[in-house]
């Protein structure tokens, strides 16, 4: 896609964001354009990531989309690439949002397909790797990086082992790059969302809007713009010092 320009200048910087086709990464999407980011978004949907790249230029940024297999060191070094001749040879923030969660198995670790969880942990914990590996050359000092992680696991959640232990993979990662990239300046945290509204919440749970929420200490359902906001302050300059950190936000169901 060419880039849309409808201001002349990028006051936020530039923001790759991965799985953006819909749901969180949309959301994310909206958020930093909202801000004055140019915003680079990608899926391996490319027509969903060029639709959230057209709302996103609707909300007054500058965007680019294009398609994205997080589990593939070409497309991901391709994407890296575009992403930051966009943004003027540097990508600011990068988000690994990109993961699978709608339609995978729930079942006991004993009845799980050995198969699916290998198709998990490529997206879910290979993925941010290899994007944040083919970004790195364009993070400069101050970029950040945030990874999405889950409240799942703090929670155990049960029949979920392979998307659990995925997760965990991305907070444990979230730490080695923190320290790895922190040598340049380069800030990185992961947010642990908890249970969210999203297309694909509805679309695998019908009691979507109350579930959980007799279990938290704010008594509603997380929205998608709890979650960008956590996103928009650790990319932001009060989050300067912050690295290397998980954010959960589920309203406070980890300690009811």
């Amino acid at each position: 896609m060419t880039p849309t320009d409808t201001q002349p200048q990028n006051p936020g910087g530039t923001v790759l964001i991965t799985g953006a086709a819909g749901g969180l990464g949309r959301s994310f999407a909206l958020g930093f354009a909202e801000r004055g980011y140019a915003v680079a978004v990608a899926d391996i949907d490319e027509a969903g990531a060029a639709e959230t790249a057209a709302l996103a230029g609707a909300a007054g940024g500058r965007v680019w989309s294009g398609r994205l297999d997080v589990t593939s060191v070409e497309s991901t070094g391709a994407v890296a690439a575009a992403a930051a001749e966009f943004g003027g040879g540097r990508i600011d923030v990068l988000v690994n949002n990109a993961a699978l969660y709608a339609g995978i198995t729930r079942a006991p670790i004993e009845e799980l397909d050995p198969d699916e969880w290998d198709r998990v942990m490529a997206v879910n914990a290979k993925g941010p790797w290899l994007m944040t590996r083919a970004a790195s050359p364009y993070l400069g000092e101050g970029s950040r990086v945030i990874n999405i992680a889950s409240a799942t696991v703090f929670s155990g959640s049960e029949q979920w082992a392979h998307y659990v232990a995925s997760k965990g993979a991305v907070i444990g990662l979230t730490r080695v790059m923190a320290k790895e990239l922190g040598r340049r300046g380069i800030g990185v945290n992961a947010i642990a969302p908890g249970f969210t509204l999203t297309e694909a919440s509805y679309g695998h749970m019908a009691d979507a809007e109350s579930y959980g929420v007799d279990r938290g200490a704010l008594r509603r359902a997380s929205r998608p713009e709890d979650i960008v906001g956590a996103a928009l302050f650790l990319a932001g300059a009060d989050a300067s010092f912050i690295s290397g950190q998980t954010l959960i936000v589920d309203g406070g169901r980890q300690f009811i």
